[in-house]
């Protein structure tokens, strides 16, 4: 870690003398001055390396919120989830009762052509006993350099004695996009869950299988963002040649607009896109670039208001720190950004909350600036994040503390696993595709008493009036998990999506009579007529 900080020090001291403030020179030379002294001086050995790292993190701490300091493991991870791959064995996996259990393994993937299949108990990873290992351990030995080889012994249900496995690693790909269906006739769903490397080919891929619809819904709840060439890229599938998308401007970096390369590939079909306050950064700027230019209708909450660009610096250790250059404008000039006051963090996310909260009361705020899109002139507002064209309230239908609990303690998904351990089988014969399971397959009255039983078993008191307010919400998501586990991701979007009076069921509503209900909502507003 002396090697970091020397590397930072040399770096900043590189920087040409007139380019700095004369007081920030002083400041520079104080913090190696005190390093230094550290270092030489202190009565006992001194690991610098989680003083330096402090040290770091309490800097970046008196900045905005998104200035962050990021160790060499998590870098690691972080760099996976935007390359949209890495190199393991394909299996997904959860924690029972101390044991790694194989929920599903990758189609195609190296677990799955050796035989290994869901519900594998893994006990033994090459010498290593599994039994015991934490979740974040897992990955540590089951990933490693494609080409390479990894043993597992496995426990399954209904074999008496231990399997063995010799699996050759390879590259297995982090999809962003987690579901993609034909909601209704001419009306097709993509739900998208980050924006990594590869986003706009997964989605292009999935619009054309989608035989390209002439409605879309695109679903960016809870995705938080991610790279903003795949950002400007998906937005610019809905708009022309040279429409503009977003721009950067910041006090030591150039002004820069990013606009659409080429047409886009549906510049005119019935589009809706679906966000709440979760949305942020990349989903922000798609969301935004679609409201500006009237291309659609935005449906949900309003967006996390995430609009600062950081610069993703590494240092020598692996780690990286991202500070940020510059604010994300909107083609019609809003500020993606919502305010904050530097240095309190804490403030800011409460602020979330309260948003939140507020979102359902008043959908517009006087206080904040007006705006008018580039295409019909109907007025939008800024004010920090996006403010969708029909606001829905979130949807606490069956929410009970009970049953926040149960999901707290991770009572529903441990329960499920339980479950599925000994019906999957039966399940799987009886439903061999999802459209069979979903239309035959209920969660029974016996399940949900069973459920319960479990949480009470895992010191979740049982809540009479709380689990009668819930019923038919736990039916629908234990429904939804064993979709997911027998089906994949999309299955589970396919039965959370059924729910009445959702963004979702509005979105569908929408698209099915665009001229009545779609298109009037993206022409002029009174003020502007």
């Amino acid at each position: 870690m002396r090697k970091l900080l020397v590397s930072i020090l040399f770096t900043v001291a590189a920087l040409p003398l007139a380019a700095q403030p004369l007081e920030n020179v002083r400041q520079f030379q104080k913090l190696a001055q005190v390093y230094r002294y550290l270092s030489g001086l202190y009565v006992d050995d001194v690991d610098m390396e989680p003083l330096v790292e402090s040290a770091i993190e309490g800097m970046l701490e008196e900045l905005d919120p998104h200035s962050a300091y990021i160790g060499a493991e998590e870098m690691r991870g972080v760099q996976e989830s935007f390359d949209g791959e890495f190199s393991g064995i394909g299996v997904e996996f959860n924690i029972l009762r101390d044991t790694v259990v194989v929920v599903n393994t990758v189609s195609g993937g190296p677990a799955e052509r050796v035989g290994v299949r869901a519900n594998d108990r893994i006990v033994r990873i090459d010498t290593l006993s599994a039994v015991g290992l934490g979740r974040a351990d897992v990955p540590k030995y089951l990933r490693g350099k494609s080409g390479t080889k990894v043993s597992i012994d496995v426990v399954r249900p209904g074999s008496p004695q231990l399997l063995h496995f010799e699996i050759i690693r390879d590259k297995i790909p982090l999809n962003t996009v987690d579901a993609a269906y034909l909601a209704a006739e001419g009306i097709g769903y993509i739900k998208v869950n980050r924006f990594g490397r590869t986003t706009v080919e997964e989605f292009t891929a999935a619009y054309r299988d989608l035989g390209r619809p002439e409605g879309l819904i695109l679903d960016l709840r809870g995705n938080g963002g991610g790279l903003l060439d795949q950002a400007v890229g998906m937005a610019g599938f809905f708009l022309p040649r040279g429409a503009a998308i977003v721009s950067t401007e910041g006090r030591t970096v150039p002004a820069r607009s990013f606009q659409a390369q080429d047409d886009g590939e549906d510049l005119e079909g019935r589009l809706v896109v679906l966000i709440d306050e979760s949305s942020a950064s990349a989903s922000e700027i798609v969301a935004g670039a679609v409201q500006d230019w009237d291309r659609g209708v935005v449906i949900g909450r309003p967006s996390f208001g995430k609009g600062l660009v950081q610069r993703q610096i590494e240092l020598t250790d692996g780690s990286a720190v991202r500070i940020t250059v510059a604010r994300y404008h909107t083609p019609s000039g809003r500020v993606i950004q919502r305010p904050y006051e530097k240095g309190n963090r804490r403030e800011y996310y409460l602020d979330h909350l309260r948003r939140y909260d507020d979102a359902v009361r008043d959908s517009l705020d006087a206080q904040t600036p007006v705006y008018k899109t580039l295409r019909s002139g109907r007025t939008v507002h800024g004010g920090g994040g996006i403010r969708p064209d029909v606001l829905m309230p979130p949807d606490t239908a069956g929410y009970s503390d009970y049953y926040a609990e149960l999901l707290r303690r991770g009572v529903v998904h441990e329960f499920v696993n339980d479950w599925l351990d000994r019906s999957r089988d039966s399940l799987a014969a009886a439903y061999p595709a999802f459209e069979a399971f979903d239309a035959g397959f209920a969660i029974s009255d016996e399940l949900l008493e069973r459920l319960a039983a479990f949480g009470e078993e895992r010191s979740v008191e049982r809540d009479a009036a709380g689990f009668a307010a819930s019923r038919e919400l736990m039916r629908m998501q234990l429904k939804a998990l064993a979709a997911q586990r027998l089906f994949g991701i999309g299955a589970f979007y396919r039965v959370v999506n059924a729910r009445p009076d959702s963004p979702y069921a509005r979105a569908v509503t929408i698209l099915e009579a665009w001229d009545e209900l779609g298109a009037p909502l993206l022409g002029p507003s009174e003020a502007a007529k």
